[in-house]
């Protein structure tokens, strides 16, 4: 039995992983709808693992991760989230999660994604398309494995109908810096224009 802090700004999801974990006779110590005092949790908890969402109040899951990763905190984080998981998957591994879940798969993965992270593998599984174009998908996944995640950032905005003021006030950089990162999302995705982007954004769901 393994003892879980669960960290999801939505109560119905951290109730469904809760019922889910205490199935499989592990308990949750502690949960959170924030980020930001995620190692203050650990320290106090105690516990074997960690289940985060990405999209958070204050600090994002990826900055919590990296925040635990620095203080020197390596227990197991699976990630639970329902952005895009071609990307965030890579980008989750990279902060230092040890899985990553999507919601789209309605939590169904979580007992194996426990399972692989107690018996020492990390948890990255391959998403499994519905897509009726699943060249047109793989093509979609490789092009936006190149893009930094300041260029990704910016494409959520855009997919958002986010203006580039808009969009530079938010991520704190110059209207020049977000038509350059534009301009250089635009190119490695192979898109001519906002058409082709808004279609780009939904066939992948990003958002």
């Amino acid at each position: 039995m393994a003892t879980f802090i669960i960290i999801d700004d939505h109560p119905l999801a951290r109730i469904a992983m809760r019922m889910l974990l205490e199935k499989d006779n592990h308990s949750v110590v502690a949960e959170a709808d924030r980020g930001d005092d995620v190692v203050g949790l650990v320290r106090k908890h105690n516990a074997s693992a960690l289940i985060m969402d990405i999209e958070l109040p204050g600090i994002n899951g990826i900055e919590a991760i990296s925040t635990l990763r620095t203080a020197g905190i390596h227990i197991p984080v699976i990630v639970l989230s329902g952005k895009n998981p071609d990307y965030y998957s890579q980008l989750s591994m990279k902060a230092g999660a040890s899985g990553f879940i999507s919601k789209q798969n309605n939590l169904n993965d979580l007992t194996q994604a426990v399972n692989a992270v107690f018996s020492g593998y990390g948890y990255f599984p391959l998403r499994v398309h519905e897509s009726s174009e699943p060249h047109e998908h793989s093509v979609d996944a490789e092009r936006l494995q190149t893009l930094s995640r300041r260029e990704f950032e910016v494409l959520q905005s855009l997919s958002e109908g986010k203006e580039i003021h808009t969009i530079a006030a938010r991520m704190q950089i110059s209207n020049k810096t977000v038509s350059t990162y534009k301009a250089r999302l635009m190119e490695k995705l192979g898109l001519k224009n906002l058409h082709d982007l808004l279609n780009f954004t939904r066939r992948n769901n990003i958002s």
